[in-house]
Order: C-alpha cells, then sequence, then structure tokens
C-alpha cells in the first residue's frame, strides 16, 4: 500500500476518532521488544491528531526475569491467582521499572505523560476457598483525574498496581485495568497489545468476530488457547458486553501494526466488536464514488458489465451498501420490474480485502429479502464468473434471456456479454 493510500485511509478515520479516547493496553514483553520506539511513534500519530491515549501496561515479563535473578519462585504471574508478600514486592519493582521505561519513551517523542494513582483497589478476597492476599480487583477508577491530565495533553501511564485508601498495594492483571480504564473513559477503542498475533483459528488469525463469536469460540477452545490470549478473549468479551464497541488483540512487536490496525477496515490482527461494527443500508449521494469504486474493479475484472458513473448516480436509490466501521466494503442494487412481479438483484460486488467472509452471501439474503417483502414473486440476476456461487450459496436455478422482462432482455442483447440468467422463485413473508 503506497503512503498516499496510507494516508487517505487514516484520514478518512479521523473525524470519528477526533477528541475519542483509546485505551491501549501493553504486555511487559512489548515494551522490552525492538519495536517499542516505533510504537511509541504511532501513539505519537495518534496525538497529533487530536486521539486521546491512556497507557495500562503489564508486567508479567519482568516479574518473571526478577524473580528469576532473585532466585524466588512467585506466587503468582499475571495478577489472577495468589499473590504473597514477596511476590508483590516484585510486581511493584517491576511494574515500576517498565512505568519509567515508557515515561523515558514519551520524553524521546516529546510527549508528555505522568503515572497518576487512579486505580482504587481492595483485595480479591477468598474466591473458591483460596485467600488471594495481595491480589487484588478495581474498585473503581479516579475518573476526574485521568480526564484532566488528557485534557492537558498528558497521557496516563498506568501500572498492573492499584492501592487501597489505608495505604496497601494489591497487584492487579493489566488486562482487567484496561477494561476498567476504557469503561470509566468511554473509550472508543480498546486495544490489546501482546506477543501473539491475533486470536488463531484453524484457518489462521481471526480477523474479525462479534462479542457473541467470542464468548461462543473462548468456551469451545479455552484449553487449547495460549494463556495470553484466553486472558485478552475473557476481557475483550467483558469490554464488549459494558459498552465497549471496539476491542483489538495484535501484536505490540509489528512494525505499524497499531496504525495499520486502527486505520485500515481489515487490520493486522483480531478484531472483536458489538453488532453494530457491520450493516447493510440504503445507498445515499455520499456513496456513488465508493460504490463506483467497488463497481470498477468488478469491471476490471469483467465480473460485472461495464457502466459509467452518471449511471450509478441516476439509480443511487435502487443501491445498498455494505458496512464495515462506517466503511463501504460491498455493495448491490435491487432493480424492480413491478408490473412483471419480478425483482433483478444487480452489481453485486465485495472488495477483494473482505472476500471470503460471508458478506456476499448477506447482500444475497438482504435483498431476497427486501424483494419478498415488497411482493416480487421472482427475483433474478445476470452471471459471468459467479454462476455456481448464486446456485450453490444462493438457491438459484438455471433460467434463460426468455426469463428476462422485456426492457431487461433489450440490454441484454445489446451487451453482448452472454450472461448466464439466474432464478429464484419467492414465497410471500410469513
Amino acid at each position: 500500500m503506497s503512503e498516499l493510500t496510507n494516508l487517505r485511509e487514516i484520514l478518512r478515520y479521523v473525524p470519528r476518532f477526533r477528541d475519542r479516547a483509546f485505551v491501549i493496553a501493553i504486555d511487559g514483553a512489548v515494551v522490552e521488544d525492538d519495536n517499542f520506539p516505533n510504537l511509541l511513534l504511532d501513539i505519537a500519530l495518534l496525538r497529533s491528531l487530536s486521539i486521546r491515549v491512556a497507557l495500562v501496561h503489564g508486567a508479567a515479563h519482568q516479574i518473571r526475569r526478577y524473580a528469576a535473578q532473585l532466585n524466588v519462585q512467585p506466587s503468582d504471574i499475571d495478577g489472577t491467582g495468589v499473590t504473597d508478600a514477596e511476590t508483590l514486592n516484585i510486581a511493584i519493582t517491576a511494574a515500576n521499572r517498565v512505568t519509567h521505561e515508557i515515561l523515558e519513551g514519551l520524553s524521546v517523542h516529546d510527549l508528555r505523560g505522568a503515572c497518576p494513582n487512579a486505580i482504587v483497589a481492595h483485595p480479591a478476597g477468598i474466591l473458591s476457598g483460596i485467600d488471594r492476599k495481595f491480589t487484588g480487583r478495581v474498585e473503581r477508577v479516579d475518573v476526574p483525574l485521568l480526564a484532566t491530565l488528557m485534557e492537558h495533553d498528558i497521557i496516563p501511564v498506568i501500572p498492573p498496581i492499584g492501592c487501597d485508601g489505608v495505604g496497601h498495594s494489591y497487584r492487579l492483571n493489566s488486562d482487567a485495568v484496561a477494561v476498567e480504564i476504557a469503561k470509566s473513559l468511554q473509550a472508543v477503542k480498546l486495544i490489546y497489545l501482546s506477543t501473539e498475533d491475533g486470536v488463531k483459528g484453524p484457518e489462521g488469525v481471526i480477523r474479525q468476530m462479534t462479542v457473541e463469536d467470542a464468548d461462543a469460540f473462548l468456551k469451545r477452545n479455552q484449553k487449547d488457547l495460549p494463556a495470553q490470549i484466553v486472558t485478552k478473549l475473557v476481557h475483550a468479551v467483558r469490554a464488549g458486553k459494558d459498552g465497549i464497541e471496539r476491542v483489538h488483540i495484535i501484536d505490540g512487536r509489528q512494525e505499524k501494526g497499531l496504525l495499520s490496525e486502527v486505520f485500515s477496515n481489515e487490520g493486522v490482527g483480531t478484531l472483536i466488536y458489538t453488532n453494530e461494527y457491520q450493516s447493510i443500508r440504503p445507498a445515499m449521494k455520499k456513496d456513488i464514488r465508493p460504490i463506483f469504486s467497488l463497481i470498477r474493479q468488478g469491471m476490471q475484472t469483467e465480473e460485472l458489465m461495464k457502466r459509467p458513473q452518471a449511471e450509478v448516480e441516476r439509480n443511487i436509490a435502487d443501491y445498498f451498501v455494505f458496512e464495515v466501521d462506517k466503511n463501504p466494503v460491498a455493495c448491490v442494487a435491487m432493480h424492480s420490474y413491478p408490473e412483471l412481479g419480478k425483482a433483478e438483484m444487480a452489481s453485486i460486488y465485495v472488495d477483494n480485502r473482505h472476500e471470503n467472509k460471508g458478506i456476499g452471501g448477506k447482500l444475497i439474503a438482504y435483498v431476497e429479502t427486501r424483494a419478498r417483502e415488497q411482493g416480487f414473486l421472482e427475483l433474478f440476476c445476470l452471471s459471468t464468473q459467479a454462476i455456481n456461487y448464486f446456485i450453490q450459496k444462493g438457491g438459484f436455478t438455471l433460467g434463460t434471456p426468455d426469463d428476462l422482462p422485456p426492457s431487461r432482455r433489450e440490454s441484454y442483447d445489446k451487451s453482448n456479454r452472454r450472461s448466464q440468467v439466474l432464478i429464484k422463485k419467492l414465497q410471500p413473508p410469513a
């Protein structure tokens, strides 16, 4: 992708993110990776675009190292088990070191940061009959403090340690802290930067999952997933159910991974989203250029018949777009022939970056439902290359040019494309 294309991708998202909060949760291992300076550059870019950023960091990687240096076996690593006094001291030392490295890195890039005592924590208590000792849970987030820092262009850097009101400290799970911070700030995104590419399924990294799908996937596969992916999935699902619309899990060691995930539809990791992330809606005038851009891709491969943009503009009321994160990535049109009780599904096309994700099937089902609701008895379409798809996935059957309405038959003959006619009988809605 060219730098100009990158810039266009970024600018398309900026109005939606300006003055909104991103909560970025960074695993301790990522802070020590060679890519960390590049990550700070990405954060500097976010700030330059008036996106407010709060950083939450873990320290499990550093706790393991410090414990090994002291020849101590820590009672807990990630803030979910039992934290004894010795492990708490190691955790505080490790967390302070990571916090300092982040603040030091922010200074290099002329960014101001501060480590506030914004997390009020209480003991996790006795769970399943086991006293968790110095393992804690987030009781409250000091939102005014964080808001004040961010309003003054200061990035809060929040460690996985919390304090109560009487001078006691507790080890916290950083993934859980990130959720509480994101909820408190009404963040538009929660981004987990780990050492994993994302959530992996049988065919590789799963790019997008609804909250419901992520929850079901976790229940089916928890025992086979890496521990850090399990905790991130658990908290991503909780965040989604608590109102955070977008949760990203990406490899923080990947150069430009943060920007690629935030400012592109396809991303580089796993996005877990609430259901409104994807939607089909009637096209508007502002969609004329995006629709024509999609159709042009189909024309170049001869999947779609050549037509000028003016034709799309004249018939814009017939078009529908499939949005991903409010960006059109697919389109379809439904042309009506009410005197014959027929409707045509036309100009169906999915951006090649979003192929094989079921979008085409959703568009077919959407048009079929609309046609049925409007009382049409038959839906037809023309195809030169996707004939089997419409038959196998859409339930169409082979037809002939004689099945077309007279006006459509005329344009069919003039095109000389010799497309296959496919038809589907419709039953009235129940």
